[in-house]
This record gives C-alpha cells, structure tokens and sequence, in this order.
C-alpha cells in the first residue's frame, strides 16, 4: 500500500477525523480543557452500551470454549495491545487463573509494551507466528484488537485464527471495519473522533477497556469464579490480597476471624473452599472434592453438600 493510499485510507476512518471545531483549544485555559475532555469520555459508556447484545454473545461463545479448557488470546499493536496484556495480566491475581489461560499478544513483544516497535502493527505474518507459538486448538478464542479496525497484526491474527478453527472476535472503534469483517463476532464501539486528532489512546482506548473488562469479568463470573459479587477464587499473594481473602470469607459466611483462619488453613489458603466449608459444614478435603465435582462452581457444590 502507498503512502496516499494509508493517507486516504486513514481519513475515512471516524477514529481520525479532524475537528475544526476543536482548532484552538491549546488556548483554552486549563479547566476548560479538562471539562471539554471530561465531557468526551462521558460519551463511552453509551456506545459500548449500543453493543451490548454484540458483547454478550460473545461472552457466551468464549465462556462455552473456556469451560472446556480454551484459552482466551488478546492480539493488538500499540494501545489496544497493551489493553489487552493489561486485561490478561490481570486475570490471575483476581481469578486464579493460569498465566496461560488469558494471554496478551502485542505486535513487537515484550519490548511494545514500553516503547514502540517499528513495522510490527503492519505484519501479518508476525501474527501468524506470534499465534503458532501458541499452538491454537478449536476451543481457544482469539480477540483482535484495533481502534482503527485495519491493523494488519489484528485482522491477521484473527483470521490466522479463525483459519486454524479457534473462536475469532473483532473489537475496533470504527463501523464497517475490515477486523470484525474478518471475526465471527465482530464489535464495532463507534465513539467519534477524538479530541486530539487520531490519539486513539483516549476515547477508543477507554472503550476497548470497558469491552475487555465485560469480555474476561463476566467470562469468568460463568466460569464460576466468583460467588455473587466476591472474588472468591482470588490469589493472596501478597498482604493486602490475604487481608482482601479473610475479608471475603467474612462476607460470605457472617463467620468470626477464629472460624476464618481455620478454615483458610484447613483449605490451604483458597477462598472458595473455606467459604464452602464454614457454609455446609464439612471440612477442607471434603470442601475441595465438592468443588471439583461441580467444576468449581461454589453455588453448584453447595447444592450437593452433605445436609
């Protein structure tokens, strides 16, 4: 592709057009600016909500595959690259989950995160090899990620993927976009043009955000990692999340600090399993074998609890 071809390729984009309007507000004062930006952002969340019946079914479709021991794999360049390493990054402190159960890919690597690599976002065949690392199977999902909804790395991994028979989802900010084109389930999150034009870091980026935090959270809410609103499949890996633990427990079964510690001790530390234990009454072995007969879904292994 020529370079007036990108050029015009890029002007057609809503996620880069120019605002006229806008033209002088590095003259504005400074509070004035912050509302004018302020004001911006407030117009996410009622564009992601037009997507929802988009979001859910892909929620569901990923949740299936997850229960059966996919994975779910974020591909992006740039920005929507390092939301997508930050989401996968996150999942395991706050829902036990294997370090290569949700995983972020960003075109460059490592090195991406920090500082940019030049080419990466251009290249499909490093998408191609990025996922072949991965050893896809049917029951992985793949979620290609791109403001712009063009980005080679992001329309090559999901079609790379889609090709290998994994599940494929597009998350772009722009309608009509080649990447959901390209996916089984493609959102497209239509928030305007920025306030600084094509610094797709802002209201694009907050969109892919918010649509990430649905697509891992309620994922894993199905998965059975948590139990109403409490994160009881949590990892206390440091004090504040083991104070967060017992403070879980607590809110879960009314039981005192004493009852607590035994039984985070009798069930080595795990949330899930003291709170099923001080609930049906049964101890930490017994607690852990429930557990996994219901596929460790608390609410399921209260049910067949001993009476």
């Amino acid at each position: 592709m020529t370079s007036h071809d990108l050029r015009s390729q890029l002007a057609s984009l809503t996620t880069e057009a120019f605002r006229p309007e806008l033209a002088d507000i590095d003259r504005l004062p400074t509070p004035d600016l912050a509302r004018l930006m302020n004001g911006e952002d407030a117009a996410v969340p009622t564009a992601v909500a037009r997507r929802l019946p988009e979001i859910s079914a892909a929620i569901d479709a990923v949740a299936a595959r997850m229960a059966r021991g996919g994975r779910l794999i974020y591909a992006g360049a740039g920005t929507a690259g390092r939301l997508g390493v930050l989401d996968a990054s996150e999942c395991p402190p706050t829902f036990n989950t294997d370090p290569a159960q949700v995983v972020g890919l960003i075109a460059g690597g490592p090195t991406a995160m920090v500082t940019s690599v030049e080419g990466a976002e251009d290249s499909t065949e490093l998408a191609r090899q990025d996922l072949d690392a991965l050893k896809l199977t049917p029951d992985d999902t793949v979620v290609g990620i791109s403001a712009s909804g063009r980005t080679p790395y992001a329309t090559g991994a999901v079609a790379h993927a889609r090709a290998q028979g994994a599940l494929t989802i597009g998350l772009a900010c722009n309608e009509h976009s080649a990447l959901a084109a390209a996916a089984e389930h493609g959102i497209e999150v239509v928030v305007g043009p920025e306030l600084i034009t094509g610094s797709t870091r802002l209201k694009a980026g907050t969109a892919q955000k918010l649509v990430l935090n649905m697509l891992s959270t309620i994922t894993m809410i199905r998965l059975g990692k948590t139990y109403g609103n409490l994160m009881v499949d949590v990892r206390a890996s440091n004090d504040k999340l083991r104070a967060r633990s017992r403070r879980i427990v607590s809110l879960a079964t009314g039981a005192g600090d004493d009852e607590i510690e035994r039984a985070l001790a009798e069930s080595g530390g795990e949330v899930k399993n003291a709170i099923l234990a001080l609930l049906a009454g049964v101890d930490g072995p017994t607690a852990a074998r429930l557990l996994e007969e219901s596929g460790g879904h608390l609410r399921a292994a209260l049910a067949h609890a001993p009476r």
